[in-house]
């Protein structure tokens, strides 16, 4: 395992759970018998296996937590553990199956096993079922996850999956000694890892979150690059990224083990055409319709702060569309989310030229900040390190106050043990450090699937939230004139 990865683990309190999901909404009328049960799923996967690794996978600890953690092959890996199946109150409609799926988005995964489960939901209106997938962090991003979801997904109903050229043979649990002596062969070589980390971070300090807000920070980071620059003999001057304090809301406050969760949909060709109307992204968009969103939603609660809140945007720093490394390969943007802006011309402005900035400044910075940053210390103290930095963030207020993540998916219908797809609603991270409020989307086909997800304590409620992110959309197409009315200028 990774350092990244092993942190996902490390942050994980009664509260603080570091796992990701998918909501499927499927409709079984596409299946040979009309219906999808577990028996189905448990078919399916098993047929499918070969072509998702990490499914079979469970943790090995190291003795005195030396070193982090090894996957190995789950020798008694039994799909009846992973996949179960429950059923809502008949048609008891898409707030009943939030709340059920919020339920079981606060449960912990059991570590003595693979760390994944799946639910198949019954009792949704029109014949309708839903799958809930929970994968733990520390086994796959966003790119990984999709990969592994991929395996179990097809094109067409009916599918044949391919055939498993090699029977499955697990592999040996190595013993406390072997993984003991591996520890301590790598503990030795800590002191250089760490030298050379922050030889690398140095320049880029000011870019960190947190660490850019310790005195002295940003005149450091100015400093090393201008030694870097000496020694390179180039120009490496960055882009001065504008300060960036966290305001205080309701959901920036300790979370507790209870979520709440909704859903809901765009239409993807309305976000694309307010993207060619404003010569914009689609991401720039997602950003404009979050800010106008939460502003909203804020002042329902006469919460909305006098400057911009702060938003952690997830970046995969693979290098190929095709790299399917198992575990995490991920680093993060900080942006402001110009809430505080009433006209919503001014905020797509404040949106557009706020990323163009961001992304410009992260395309100078070390793409694996993040992953550097984990393995500074060793792997015996950064658990116990991991934890005292939650409290700290408890305690006071987070490097940011909330994630928002927008996740590409595939252009066409998609069926799983022959059910059409019907949407794909991402259910993802909250934390103390990362605010108690996570905004994810996943475009696919014809839609853009929204899930949003917070801690039960510090929110009132979250459909006025989604039902804001259609407003905004409305909003963006009556100022492009995309509704018959004359557009505003940018």
């Amino acid at each position: 395992m990774t350092a990244l990865d092993a942190q996902f683990l490390n942050i994980e309190t009664e509260t603080n759970l570091a796992h990701m999901a998918v909501l499927a909404v499927l409709d079984p009328i596409t299946t040979p018998s009309g219906t999808l049960t577990r028996t189905d799923l448990i078919t399916l996967l098993r047929g499918r296996l070969h072509l998702a690794p990490p499914l079979r996978h469970r943790l090995v600890q190291v003795p005195f937590d030396l070193d982090y953690p090894y996957w190995i092959e789950d020798p008694d890996f039994d799909l009846e553990n992973h996949v179960r199946e429950i059923a809502l109150p008949a048609y008891g409609g898409d707030r009943l199956l939030a709340d059920q799926v919020a339920w079981l988005h606060g449960l912990p995964l059991d570590r003595s096993r693979p760390l994944w489960e799946m639910y198949l939901i019954h009792g949704l209106s029109a014949g309708r079922v839903a799958l809930y997938c929970k994968m733990h962090h520390a086994v796959v991003d966003g790119v990984t996850g999709a990969n592994i979801l991929a395996a179990i997904v097809d094109l067409a109903p009916g599918s044949p999956p391919p055939p498993d050229p090699d029977p499955w043979q697990p592999e040996p649990v190595p013993s406390p000694v072997d993984t003991l002596v591996e520890g301590l062969t790598r503990s030795l070589k800590q002191p250089i890892r760490t030298l050379k980390t922050l030889g690398a971070l140095l320049p880029d300090l000011d870019a960190i979150p947190l660490a850019g807000r310790i005195p002295g920070m940003r005149e450091l980071a100015d400093l090393s690059r201008t030694v870097r620059q000496i020694a390179v003999g180039t120009d490496r001057s960055v882009p001065e990224l504008p300060p960036m304090p966290v305001p205080e809301t309701p959901f920036n406050r300790p979370i507790s083990a209870h979520r709440r969760f909704a859903f809901g949909t765009l239409p993807l060709d309305e976000v694309k055409k307010v993207k060619n109307a404003f010569g914009i992204t689609v991401n720039d968009v997602v950003m404009a319709l979050c800010a106008s969103a939460l502003r909203q939603w804020l002042g329902d609660q006469d919460a909305v702060p006098g400057e911009p809140l702060i938003a952690a945007v997830p970046v995969s720093t693979r290098q190929t569309a095709g790299d399917a490394t198992p575990g995490n390969r991920l680093s993060a943007m900080l942006t402001p989310l110009p809430t505080h802006l009433a006209d919503p011309v001014a905020r797509l402005e404040s949106v557009r030229d706020t990323m163009h900035l961001v992304k410009r400044r992260f395309a100078t910075a070390p793409a694996n900040w993040l992953a550097d940053l984990a393995q500074l210390l060793p792997a015996a103290v950064t658990g116990v390190a991991m934890r005292t930095a939650l409290r700290l963030a408890a305690a006071a207020v987070p490097p940011v106050n909330l994630i928002v993540s927008n996740v590409a998916g595939p252009q066409v219908p998609l069926y799983i043990g022959g059910a059409r797809v019907l949407a794909h609603y991402p259910v993802s991270v909250i934390s103390d450090v990362t605010g108690g409020l996570n905004i994810t989307v996943f475009s696919g086909e014809d839609r853009v699937d929204v899930g949003v997800v917070a801690c039960r304590e510090s929110t009132p409620e979250l459909w006025s939230l989604v039902r804001y992110l259609g407003d905004a959309l409305e909003e963006l197409k009556r100022i492009g004139g995309l509704t018959g009315e004359r557009p505003s200028a940018l």
